[in-house]
């Protein structure tokens, strides 16, 4: 299986925030951006895998900004790094003022998703070949947040985590 490069996935998906989305403050709801970024997501993993994609966690989701009605929102998700039949989706999140036009980043995410056959089966899915120095950063990453998240989860033994020692025996 050939391995693919993250902005084989890079999705972008641009949009309006409208009053009806929003708080009583006249803020984005959380929900929605986090609906927004499942959206993303999902086509990214699924650009990568070439299958259909579910949601299997949301690792990280990080709301730095609130998001007012009337901006000009933009998300961008591409697959940071390919396991066996999981990927991780990072997710950048930019916010255009709608007075001076400068964009800013609102929030970030990230995301696992799982490739799966028609009867819904996880499926393998290619590998992911990183280029750019963020994208290797991501990558590298991707399995200590992975290792992180079955220890916590009493799927992996702490002394199994070898990338996640790493960072504290070196």
């Amino acid at each position: 299986m050939h391995a693919n490069y993250p902005r084989d996935s890079r999705t972008v998906l641009t949009d309006m925030v409208l009053p009806s989305e929003t708080n009583p403050l006249n803020n984005l709801f959380g929900g929605e951006l986090l609906a927004r970024m499942d959206r993303a997501a999902s086509i990214a993993a699924r650009r990568h895998s070439r299958r259909i994609t579910v949601t299997a966690s949301v690792n990280h989701v990080a709301f730095n900004q609130s998001v007012p009605v009337g901006s000009v929102l933009t998300v961008e998700a591409a697959v940071s790094r390919a396991f066996k039949t999981s990927m991780e989706v990072y997710i950048d999140v930019w916010m255009e003022d709608r007075f001076t036009g400068e964009k800013s980043k609102a929030n970030e995410a990230i995301y696992t998703f799982v490739a799966v056959d028609d009867t819904g089966r996880p499926t393998v899915v290619p590998p992911l070949q990183p280029e750019t120095e963020l994208e290797q950063e991501r990558f590298e990453g991707a399995l200590r947040r992975k290792q992180l998240s079955l220890v916590l989860a009493g799927k992996m033994k702490p002394h199994d985590a070898t990338e996640l020692k790493a960072l504290f025996t070196e």
